[in-house]
This record gives C-alpha cells, sequence and structure tokens, in this order.
C-alpha cells in the first residue's frame, strides 16, 4: 500500500482526563475509488482515503516521545468490550502519555485488524463457537492481520518527529517504523492486566501473531 499523499486537516485543542491534548486529523489519499472499508467490510488497503487522528501532548521534540499506534476498536474503545485488551491498551497509553507529560497517540481506522466492523462482528459470531481469532477471520476469507503502518509513519515524519519510544507487543509495528524511516529506540510494553474474558484472544495474538506477552491467565 502506498499513499498519493497525507494531509493535515486540523488541528485543536483537545482536554481530557489525561491531560491537555492537540488533537490533528490526517488523511491519507490511496489509489482508486472504492468504498470506505467501514461500509463494505473489505480490508482497508482497498479505500481511496484513510483518516488518522493524533493526539499530541508537549514537547515530542527534544527526545524520542512515547508514541502508541492504536487500531479503532469501536466495541473495546467504545464500548467497553472486554473479548479484548484494546481499551485497556488505549488508556494505558494515554496515561502514560501523560505521566511523561509529552507522548504521542496515532490512532487509526483499521476496525478488526483492517477487516472492517461488519466483518469483525461477524468474526465474533465464528469465536463464539470456537474459532480464535485468527480462525475467525481466515474462515471468512481475511487474513489474520490486513493492518499497514506507513500511514503513521508519515504522520509522524510530518510532525517532524523520526526516532520514537513505541508502546507496542507487537513486533511488526517496530518493523514497520523502522522500514519506513523511524527510529524505534525502545520497545515499551503495551500489556495490560490480564483478565480471564480476554485470555484466549492474548494467547492466540501471543502464540500465532508474535505478540510479546509475558502475563498471561487461564482462559477455563
Amino acid at each position: 500500500m502506498a499513499f498519493e499523499s497525507v494531509k493535515k486537516v486540523a488541528e485543536a485543542d483537545f482536554p481530557t482526563r489525561w491531560g491537555a491534548f492537540r488533537i490533528l486529523g490526517f488523511e491519507g489519499t490511496l489509489p482508486g475509488s472504492s468504498e470506505s472499508p467501514n461500509q463494505t467490510g473489505s480490508p482497508a488497503q482497498s479505500g481511496k482515503v484513510e483518516g488518522l487522528v493524533a493526539l499530541v501532548m508537549g514537547d515530542v521534540h527534544s527526545k524520542p516521545p512515547l508514541v502508541r499506534i492504536h487500531s479503532q476498536c469501536l466495541t473495546g474503545d467504545v464500548f467497553g468490550s472486554l473479548r479484548c485488551d484494546c481499551r485497556l491498551q488505549l488508556e494505558l497509553a494515554l496515561s502514560s502519555i501523560a505521566a511523561e507529560e509529552a507522548g504521542i497517540l496515532l490512532y487509526e481506522q483499521q476496525e478488526g485488524r483492517g477487516i472492517g466492523l461488519m466483518a469483525k462482528l461477524k468474526a465474533y459470531e465464528l469465536q463464539d463457537d470456537g474459532r480464535d481469532t485468527v480462525e475467525a477471520n481466515v474462515e471468512l476469507g481475511f487474513e489474520a492481520d490486513y493492518r499497514e503502518y506507513e500511514l503513521p509513519a508519515r504522520v509522524l515524519k510530518m510532525l517532524g518527529v523520526t526516532q520514537v519510544k513505541l508502546m507496542t507487543n507487537n513486533p511488526d509495528k517496530v518493523s514497520a517504523l523502522e522500514s519506513a524511516g523511524i527510529t524505534v529506540t525502545e520497545r515499551v510494553s503495551a500489556e495490560v492486566a490480564p483478565q480471564d474474558s480476554f485470555a484466549a484472544y492474548v494467547r492466540t495474538k501471543q502464540e500465532k501473531m508474535g505478540h510479546i506477552v509475558e502475563t498471561m491467565v487461564s482462559d477455563e
């Protein structure tokens, strides 16, 4: 996936319960003119315009800032689902940035690891019947993970940031940023307190997707 262009479309003050951020909206234009993945359920790569929101706090230039690339998860981030650890990771990132008084959260429109919201809900049905998160995606005709990280890398460069401390358990994010010319000086764990409701989900990410997880609980 290669963006024809990336532009900033908006910027404003953004007070939160973690502190004061600046919120910036970016759009990356892709070749082609197919419909939005949120409407069709098709992978994010097929959309014409992909959006990204950046929350920026403090001085992000004097030293490598703490950065989190967070993929949109309506069910977790908004509704508080405990099928996944997404909302807990989002809140961990925001509180950690606030503790350092500087950092960037990059929020990407890649629902369901890029398959779209409706397809993710279909995957939930299959998971209720015993499939894990990877098996469900594959049974629906998708790859385990469609996400790419060119847009976050482009946005970081537009913000004048070329070195970061990256909060992630996913080595693919580290590799993607490094390949795009962003130096990752440190990987900071995004691991949250384990819960039985998403133990199997986290273990599948560890065993089948290579995520780095140190703490695990039983899902039995």
